[in-house]
């Protein structure tokens, strides 16, 4: 018998050393809580207390009779107040034949919570006595809804067709969250790429690391490339106004394991004007050799709602020349239509050097366009020098 107790002890030693080392591990739970009772961890709150937008709202409903008598006819029905609506959650209708005493009528209910502000949960029995006399009575409990969470965007244009965008999540909650997903389901217009992990050789990482938690008034940004599909792309640099970009999925997890959703509305950005003409590169090197000539490769496209006749013209500056004709026609380039120009340079001067002294003259209106700093190279000399 003393054997056995010796046992006993020596397992509870253990199990209560690793529940404490556990609990200190754990970076959502307070600091010191290692130290209290596993039963006072795990008592449920006496009250809803607050609910957050996103989570799921259950309640556990039982009506009892307290009387020596059996009743009739019970009826039980369980609706949800909000601001703008008035919902039934009681998951049947149909009223329970007769009730003896000592017996339950039990319900659990769900909700998954859409609506920021005071909620007001109305439960309502009816029932018949055995006088056949009617009765009836409600009760009320009501509890705030209140928002997890504060997204912010911010939307950054390439000089491609690509777009990002960078989200800032804030957890304005008391508690730490489990951030289970936050992705972006992009328009029908682009393919989104997710740029918050770093490949390793076997998988890739979370940047955010292994402990995906977010503690209260936290803020973690998130970073995603958007990108036009094939049968867009050609679109892409002449639509204008608003477009939409998509729309933000968020799951997160609390401490006792409650599961919360929000997706944001449609995101929606400004297209970038770019006049009548926009130029942009499709292919530069990073790199080039002192008094070497390289190549670039230039995209004309016509934003405007006419047909253009362009006229190229090259300037040289201090440091890069063009070798080519100046003057030379491009042809007529009709609304939405674009144009591959593949140019030749030559710098003369070393360093991070600026790409500058592209004209285009629409010969119909007679109005020319300057394109000045479109990009820059680095200039290096590839001869070593020696020493005498």
């Amino acid at each position: 018998m003393e054997v056995n107790q010796a046992k006993q002890e020596h397992l509870l030693a253990l199990k209560g050393d690793l529940f404490g080392r556990l609990m200190k591990e754990d970076p959502s739970t307070i600091r010191g809580a290692e130290a209290l009772m596993l039963g006072e961890l795990l008592t449920l709150p006496q009250n809803f207390g607050n609910i957050f937008l996103g989570e799921t709202f259950s309640s556990y409903i039982s009506v009892h009779n307290d009387s020596s008598q059996v009743v009739k006819d019970i009826l039980v029905k369980a609706d949800l107040q909000t601001s703008s609506q008035r919902l039934n959650l009681s998951a049947s209708n149909n009223a329970v034949t007769e009730l003896k005493p000592e017996s339950c009528i039990d319900d659990v209910i769900h909700h998954e919570v859409k609506e920021i502000g005071t909620h007001i949960l109305v439960c309502a029995v009816s029932y018949t006595t055995q006088a056949g006399e009617k009765l009836y009575f409600r009760k009320f409990f009501k509890f705030q809804v209140l928002k997890p969470l504060d997204v912010k965007t911010k939307f950054y244009n390439a000089e491609t067709d690509e777009v990002f965008l960078e989200a800032q999540i804030q957890n304005i909650t008391t508690s730490s969250m489990f951030m289970e997903k936050v992705s972006l389901e992009s328009s029908m217009m682009y393919n989104v790429a997710e740029l918050n992990t770093v490949e390793t050789e076997d998988e890739g990482t979370s940047t955010f690391g292994k402990m995906s938690y977010l503690q209260p008034m936290d803020t973690r940004q998130y970073l995603y490339c958007l990108k036009p599909k094939p049968e867009f792309a050609e679109k892409a640099g002449v639509i204008k106004g608003v477009t939409v970009i998509g729309k933000l999925d968020i799951v997160w997890k609390t401490n006792l394991g409650e599961r919360g959703r929000l997706q944001t509305s449609q995101l929606q950005r400004m297209a970038p004007g770019y006049g009548d003409v926009r130029l942009s590169l499709e292919m530069i090197p990073d790199t080039v050799n002192l008094e070497e000539p390289f190549d670039i490769t230039c995209k004309i496209t016509n934003c405007s709602e006419r047909t253009m006749d362009l006229v190229l013209e090259m300037c040289n500056t201090c440091s890069i020349h063009w070798c080519g004709v100046s003057g030379r026609q491009l042809g007529k380039v009709s609304p939405s239509a674009s144009l591959a120009l593949p140019l030749k340079l030559l710098s003369s001067v070393q360093g991070l050097q600026s790409i500058s002294g592209l004209r285009l003259t629409d010969t119909f209106l007679k109005r020319t366009y300057e394109y000045d700093d479109i990009a820059q190279v680095c200039v290096v000399c590839p001869y070593m020098s020696r020493e005498s």
